[in-house]
């Protein structure tokens, strides 16, 4: 269990029917982000559709219904402004977007799974007990972080 307390739940507001629904990356190359998300994660094709002159899809993990990620591609984007990082601390040092997080059950199975796929950790799994989580980080192609999380003791 987590060594801090959530608020109550405001059910009076205005906005309790707010729910997280998805993430959107911006990417430069659609084909090549579909395939790494669907191979390298598992994660499913919910739905795919065309936009003016950009290609959309929205992307769920393997078993869960309730997070995605959203692809943009296509049109004409700027070049990618982000760094690519090579360590968690190098990342900080940045504003703006920095990443997204999964939660796993068990991290060593995730994380030597996503190394025997070819995927890059950026940050090996490191226990952070102010919030009793087991993190690890790692990037897709086009360098957008990801943070693994597992609930510990």
């Amino acid at each position: 269990m987590a060594n801090f307390q959530i608020p109550a739940r405001n059910t009076r507001s205005t906005f309790a029917d707010m729910r997280g629904h998805h993430v959107a990356l911006r990417v430069s190359d659609f084909a090549k982000a579909k395939a790494w998300y669907t191979e390298k994660l598992d994660f499913r094709v919910v739905h795919q559709w065309p936009y003016a002159d950009e290609e959309l899809a929205y992307l769920a993990p393997p078993n869960d219904d309730n997070f995605m990620i959203e692809l943009l591609a296509g049109g004409d984007p700027l070049p990618i402004a982000a760094p690519s990082y090579t360590d968690l601390g190098d990342s900080l040092r940045h504003a703006g977007y920095h990443h997204f997080c999964i939660n796993v059950a068990d991290m060593d199975k995730t994380v030597a799974e996503l190394k025997a796929r070819g995927v890059t950790i950026v940050t090996e799994p490191f226990k952070l007990d102010a919030i009793s989580r087991k993190l690890a980080f790692f990037a897709d192609p086009f360098g957008n972080l990801i943070e693994l999380a597992e609930v510990v003791d």
